[in-house]
């Protein structure tokens, strides 16, 4: 009688362990990724129930600024918005939800260093005003439409700029919130405490100056979700623009503000 017990015991464990061998991992699909990122697989559920309004700065008529490499231009918007579709894809594989409110169907994930310019760029399919104020309405409508829609907890708007300064001038990340805004500030303060620590384990004697500051930007003002604005470097100096044109680079910022946001998701909503 034992024994039969015991085998019907070691039969349920390895039908158990059959199983989970045999499920599925679950996919999602987001075609702005490119043919071959497009499909993307969920590999945890960190992020599960929060959701984020992803907006890479400029697009359609705008450049944004404009830096020289090799004797090519590097477009603010194309950096940008490729950093923005790698970021949207980590947060996608830890279980969130995103939209991605400036879109380019043919540019998905692209690898090269000098990425091609184009002003096919659209927010959420319409298209691009080429005034600054205009420009700057459209996705904050856009960003407080869907905010109304989503039911969780936590959600968050994320801008991702590119600065433009003298070419000696080297910069580290910066990091904005809206004045007054706690929530801000603490995602702010946790993506900052992110790149440091990764600057500290990468180039240990480099050192990361990057700062967080309030600072009273249009989306910051005119979006109903919690928000932080990136800029993420000196488009016009040469170490800088190594963070842009090279695709590592491009993947390790996407990664490190994606765990920033883990951290801040697990603090609280």
């Amino acid at each position: 009688m034992r024994f039969i017990i015991v085998l019907i015991t070691s039969l349920f464990v390895l039908s158990l362990s059959s199983f989970a061998q045999n499920k599925k991992p679950r996919t999602g699909k987001e075609s702005l990724f490119g043919k071959k990122l497009a499909t993307y697989q969920i590999t945890s559920n960190e992020l599960s129930g929060a959701c984020f309004y992803l907006v890479s700065g400029h697009g359609g008529p705008d450049p944004g600024t404009i830096g020289i490499y090799q004797g090519r231009q590097l477009h603010e918007d194309e950096y940008a918005y490729d950093i923005i579709l790698r970021l949207a894809r980590e947060l996608l594989t830890r279980g969130a939800k995103v939209h991605i409110i400036i879109r380019d169907k043919k540019d998905g994930i692209r690898d090269g260093h000098i990425l091609s310019n184009s002003k096919r760029e659209t927010c959420m399919g319409d298209p691009i005003p080429l005034n600054q104020v205009e420009r700057l309405k459209q996705r904050c409508k856009w960003v407080d439409k869907l905010f109304k829609k989503d039911k969780s907890n936590y959600k968050r708007a994320i801008f991702i700029h590119v600065d433009s300064r003298s070419k000696g001038k080297q910069t580290d990340v910066f990091f904005y919130h809206a004045p007054g805004s706690s929530k801000g500030k603490r995602l702010a303060n946790n993506l900052h405490r992110t790149f440091d620590k990764k600057y500290d384990k990468h180039q240990p004697n480099r050192g990361f100056t990057g700062t967080v500051s309030g600072r009273n930007l249009y989306v910051l003002r005119n979006t109903q979700p919690v928000a932080v604005f990136l800029e993420l470097g000196n488009i016009q100096n040469k170490r800088d623009q190594q963070r842009l044109v090279l695709q590592n680079n491009r993947q390790a910022l996407a990664k490190w503000i994606a765990e920033g946001i883990v951290t801040d998701y697990k603090k609280g909503k």
